[in-house]
């Protein structure tokens, strides 16, 4: 199984409309959103919940008001202000660091595993969906997105292919949705803003030995800073295997919860199979693609 991550500097660059595109054309495959701050994918999938489970992925401290000596120490030590004046903990400042619980004399502070998000695998008619969403105020979303990888690999059958909606940036959250990829593909647009997020998921992606390729979309809007993109990829080892034209008819599809494929949308659709047949060549894994 090939799997491959589309990623991207900041939000709003297209890779989710580019995934779920793809859905539509690729065969044998399964589906990630790997974007648990912020998902959206399931917008234009249509998906059915199979199963879904509350996810504890961080700690928090607890007092225990009946041992508790209100000595202070516990104050002194917290960097986060997470102890307010009648010792309790406020949730949303504590970082689980557990100073405090070593601070504490009379051993009144432990650590509680607490939830913070929501893991759900869903059907689809396009193959089988993992997605999740964090906690508001919630920490490690990064984990969360290893935890949809999991959860998506235990209904792996013979598929051939999974298409991950990775998260926009470079955080820990990238880092999970890139992890034990066999390509990355970085969405960016024509813009200095652009080139330089597209320039910094670049350098993640080389650090951590995966490769790189590129997507320009809406590239005519700027065709300097398209050329200069080109140019940054040619110079650094990286494939521009896709470069989507400006269409005022994508947005209206998406408006009507549609993706430019199921929208008839032919030019972004010639688009779209050419950039998968560049995909299938730089992984060594070609297969036939079709509209379903």
């Amino acid at each position: 199984m090939k799997r491959i991550s589309f990623v991207s500097g900041k939000g709003g660059t297209g890779k989710s409309t580019l995934v779920a595109s793809l859905s539509l054309l690729v065969k044998e495959k399964m589906l990630a959103d790997c974007d648990v701050d912020a998902p959206n994918l399931y917008i234009l999938l249509h998906n059915e919940v199979l199963s879904s489970e509350d996810y504890y992925g961080a700690k928090e401290a607890v007092i225990d008001p009946e041992i508790c000596a209100k000595c202070g120490r516990c104050k002194e030590v917290c960097r986060f202000e997470a102890i307010n004046d009648a010792w309790e903990i406020v949730p949303m400042h504590c970082e689980g660091c557990g100073a405090c619980v070593l601070a504490c004399p009379v051993r009144a502070i432990h650590l509680e595993t607490v939830k913070t998000g929501q893991t759900y695998v869903s059907r689809t008619e396009r193959g089988t969906y993992a997605h999740a969403l964090l906690d508001i105020g919630a920490e490690g979303s990064g984990k969360l997105v290893t935890e949809v990888r999991k959860k998506l690999e235990q209904y792996k059958k013979d598929e051939k292919w999974v298409l991950i909606d990775g998260s926009p940036g470079i955080g820990c959250v990238v880092i999970a949705s890139i992890s034990g990829v066999d390509a990355v593909v970085a969405v960016a647009e024509p813009t200095k803003s652009g080139l330089s997020d597209l320039e910094r998921v670049l350098g993640v992606t080389r650090h951590f030995g995966i490769p790189g390729l590129v997507c320009i979309n809406k590239f005519d809007l700027n065709p300097e800073i398209t050329a200069e993109i080109e140019s940054f990829c040619n110079n650094n080892g990286f494939s521009v295997i896709g470069k989507i034209p400006y269409d005022p008819a994508v947005m209206k599809a998406l408006q009507g919860f549609k993706t430019p494929v199921e929208a008839g949308n032919t030019r972004f659709t010639s688009e779209i199979e050419h950039l998968w047949k560049e995909i299938e060549k730089k992984v060594g894994y070609e297969q036939k693609t079709g509209s379903g």
